[in-house]
């Protein structure tokens, strides 16, 4: 047993989490890799090769690197869990006309718990992966705080993680950059690992066609949803499309109407399969509200605070004013916000502190 203690590692095979799980080894923890199998590509009927974090090529490049090193690693299968779970919603929000965020309800529900249930039966103390963030602690609490490397900060993906999950992680890599991260590998000789390309996409969606996955998996939905009109922001007719759940708020390109001017979706209105079309300035939000609410940095609020809020993953944020309401968080931005689109993720940093998250359940002018 290692005097610094036991630590399981989520390994998907990939640069990262391989080089958390040295960093770590290298460091005298005792470490224990796991790989999770989420998702069977096949099965969702796509042409795409099958990668990521789920392919038999990541879990052997996950393995083989636990045996150079010699430390243990475990293969588990949660496909199941991930799939009753992550899949379902991803496809209920998309009918209900709302824009899902899988990776984060995966993050907040599937990958932590399993990764502590396990890592309680195998008596390992934390819990690491190779997300680009960092964990604080203060008052008694803990919280996600942005990466060193701003580029590569994986915080908005985190901010559903309970202070249980949060007591127990660690992530090594967020005091490093990427650049150093690619130096470590090569030191190391990975060279091939150091120069894999990364993937952005959903895992269970590689071919990042989500329209024709949610297609292969509810049969008859291009059928039960055809018919569809796009109208203006007046409620007058434009044209006709192919069904509401294959149009997100904001989107442009690929409407498959052609108006002489660039248009976006403003709404979607499931309840009649119609899709409300604007001009970039129609897009424009000055608040929203936000549901399922999960505080880190504070256990609440009682008074309005001042926070700037990402609307999405790439989002630079916006300076806002945030203040409870009954169960929801109301947002107040300070500043013109376009593209808000109810389903996805609401972050609100202090700084570089996470206040904390929540979903996006409306918006308004």
């Amino acid at each position: 047993m290692s005097k610094k203690g036991k630590v399981l590692v989520a390994m998907s095979g990939g640069i990262d989490s391989t080089m958390t799980a040295l960093l770590l080894h290298e460091q005298g923890y005792e470490v224990i890799g796991i790989t999770m199998k989420t998702w069977d590509y096949a099965t969702s009927g796509g042409n795409a090769k099958e990668t990521g974090c789920c392919s038999l090529d990541s879990i052997n490049d996950a393995r083989q690197v636990a045996v150079d090193h010699g430390f243990h690693h475990f293969i588990i299968d949660i496909r199941e869990e991930f799939g009753n779970f992550v899949i379902e919603n991803f496809i209920d929000e998309y009918i209900a006309g709302r824009t899902p965020n899988p990776c984060v309800l995966c993050n907040t529900h599937i990958k932590w718990e399993a990764l502590l249930r396990r890592a309680d039966l195998l008596d390992c103390e934390f819990i690491a992966t190779g997300h680009y963030a960092r964990i604080q602690s203060e008052n008694e609490r803990y919280f996600i705080q942005k990466a060193k490397d701003l580029s590569k900060d994986q915080s908005y993906v985190l901010w559903g993680l309970s202070q249980a999950c949060l007591q127990r992680s660690a992530f090594p890599l967020g005091n490093m950059l990427k650049s150093e991260v690619r130096q470590m590998a090569m030191d190391r000789g990975y060279k091939e690992l150091a120069g894999k390309p990364e993937s952005y996409e959903i895992c269970f969606v590689p071919d990042n066609d989500y329209r024709g996955f949610l297609k292969r998996q509810v049969p008859g939905l291009e059928h039960e949803v055809e018919g569809g009109i796009f109208v203006d922001q007046e409620g007058n007719l434009l044209g006709s499309h192919q069904g509401y759940p294959f149009f997100t708020v904001g989107q442009r390109k690929g409407l498959g109407i052609a108006l002489g001017e660039p248009m976006y979706v403003t709404e979607i209105q499931p309840e009649n399969n119609t899709v409300v079309l604007g001009r970039q300035e129609d897009m424009i939000r000055n608040g929203m509200t936000v549901g399922q609410f999960n505080f880190q940095k504070y256990p609440f609020i009682e008074n309005p605070l001042e926070v700037v809020t990402k609307v999405r993953y790439r989002d630079n944020g916006t300076l806002s004013t945030i203040s409870m309401r009954e169960n929801d968080v109301r947002v107040e931005f300070m500043a013109n916000v376009r593209g808000i689109a109810p389903g996805q993720s609401a972050v609100m940093y202090e700084g570089d502190d996470i206040v904390g998250g929540g979903i996006i359940k409306s918006s308004f002018k």
